[in-house]
């Protein structure tokens, strides 16, 4: 037999594919843009004119002045977000466990302290950030170290360790393991979900930072992608396909890494959910 669909069912799904066109849109736009002929860029919503020409004008095949700058920039990206985000998750898992495991005075105070924190928007800090930061300027410390710490990845481990029984951890201990080891062993390898969705999710916030690369690190030679294409880029310029390129490029990994660990992504955001 048939299933019939409800007229709520159609006009919900309806509802969902235009809002999921929308949300996509500025992505099939900027790739669209990177291939089609510098002299129809952002006049075409279609195909037209497929070139590569934007890319090779990257990798300094079509008269780029400085092309390495580019492969540069990539390279600082990655540099800069990928210990940032390995970090953020060894102090989140660190703290979490202690706050949640671990009993100590002044638990109530530092879970308030980080709550605290989370009421003010981040770019409030930026200069007193800046101000304590400045001796490490144009260098991959300051921009690593002064972002490390995610008061939203550490609220992410207490509350995942609130939902496992002390039991786990009591017996690694009776076994004679220290607390080090029960943070590498066990809390680790039981938290893939949620540090997999950390991770990503701190990797992808540092990858697209702006403000702060900016600041902290003017020299062109410290300049992540990001910082390049925002300091390049001209709305009315001669060449706008290759900043639609870059941009590309600059999404590239995120796609990559989302796809490769879709799963543990998923699972994240149902325990988020829940």
């Amino acid at each position: 037999m048939k299933k019939k669909i409800s007229l709520k069912t159609v006009i919900i799904t309806i509802i969902t594919l235009v809002l999921l066109a929308i949300s996509l849109f500025p992505f099939y736009y900027m790739v669209i843009q990177s291939f089609t002929q510098w002299d129809m860029v952002d006049k075409v919503l279609v195909p037209h004119g497929f070139t590569l020409r934007s890319y090779e004008y990257l990798i300094g095949r079509g008269g780029a002045t400085n092309s390495l700058m580019w492969v540069k920039a990539l390279l600082n990206s990655f540099i800069v977000s990928f210990p940032t985000a390995v970090i953020s998750v060894a102090i989140g898992l660190g703290i979490g466990y202690s706050v949640v495991k671990l009993q100590f005075k002044g638990e109530k105070f530092i879970m308030n302290s980080l709550l605290f924190q989370m009421f003010f928007p981040a770019i409030i800090l930026l200069v007193p950030r800046y101000m304590i930061a400045k001796p490490l300027a144009n260098n991959y410390a300051g921009m690593i170290i002064p972002l490390c710490i995610s008061i939203w990845a550490i609220f992410m481990y207490i509350n995942y360790f609130k939902t496992i029984p002390n039991d786990v951890f009591e017996a690694a201990r009776i076994d004679g393991a220290s607390d080090l080891r029960i943070l590498a062993k066990i809390a680790f390898p039981i938290t893939k979900s949620v540090t997999t969705i950390v991770f990503l999710s701190i990797f992808m916030q540092r990858w697209s930072e702006l403000m702060w690369d900016m600041l902290i690190a003017p020299d062109i030679k410290m300049q992540t992608l990001n910082v390049l294409i925002s300091t390049q880029f001209k709305p009315m310029g001669a060449f706008p396909g290759p900043m639609y390129a870059a941009s590309v490029i600059l999404t590239l990994p995120i796609i990559i890494l989302f796809l490769c660990f879709s799963k543990y992504f998923k699972e994240g955001i149902s325990f988020m959910l829940k």
